[in-house]
């Protein structure tokens, strides 16, 4: 799942180059045709990717997809120019709604089923046996979480334990909760870098409850 500061950056890196697009308008003029035409290989290549950034970052039954979508079909008498102008004002209003957060339930939405996927994999890894797999899979979706809360409290993402006292600073949650999440990063750690005996079975299913119930309140 790419995350809210992957999007942004990709919103601005299309919008770039749809100017690109923009910038090889021509006039043609034939027998059966006349107007300002662009690249059509350049603007196809641009519609594949901003059509893909929209079912990612507004969802695939989002207004925004579905007015591109409708945009793209062929209509008499328009140029190609006309139709990157068209598509310009959907993709720009995709990229405001996005950008001042009109978009967060789809995102959260979506990150909660891959976060669910991955606490189950973690579950099932347990269960068999491998808790060490268990508990770096379970820190995987802490740090994933706590970046995406960063970048809404407009704090700079960094390491587990950087990101858990800027928060607590910020007043996100409290002293207790950094407290168990310092917990939970020590066991991450611990996992990752081989040190098994550092830890419990336990200390993993505990884990994995802790980080469900923390997604369940601040996410």
């Amino acid at each position: 799942m790419a995350n809210t500061a992957v999007l942004v950056k990709r919103f601005e890196d299309l919008e770039t180059q749809l100017g690109e697009v923009e910038a090889t308008k021509r006039y043609e003029h034939s027998e059966y045709f006349a107007g300002d035409r662009v690249d059509s290989e350049k603007l196809l290549n641009w519609q594949v990717k901003a059509r893909h950034l929209l079912s990612l970052a507004c969802g695939a039954d989002s207004v925004h997809l579905k007015a591109f979508l409708k945009c793209e079909e062929p209509r008499a008498y328009r140029t190609n120019y006309e139709m990157t102008k068209e598509l310009k004002a959907i993709y720009l209003a995709a990229k405001e709604d996005f950008e001042g957060g009109f978009m967060t339930s789809v995102r959260q939405l979506v990150q909660a089923e891959v976060f669910d996927t991955e606490l189950d994999q973690a579950r099932e890894l347990l269960a068999g046996g491998y808790a060490t797999a268990a508990a770096v899979i379970t820190g995987v979706v802490l740090e994933t979480a706590m970046r995406d809360m960063c970048s809404k409290a407009a704090i700079a993402p960094g390491s587990l334990n950087k990101m858990n006292a800027d928060l607590t600073k910020a007043g996100v949650y409290n002293l207790l909760t950094q407290k168990r999440i310092t917990a939970m990063a020590d066991i991450r750690n611990n996992a990752a870098h081989g040190n098994p005996g550092q830890f419990q079975p336990q200390d993993v299913t505990d884990m994995i409850a802790y980080v469900e119930s923390f997604l369940a309140q601040y996410l």
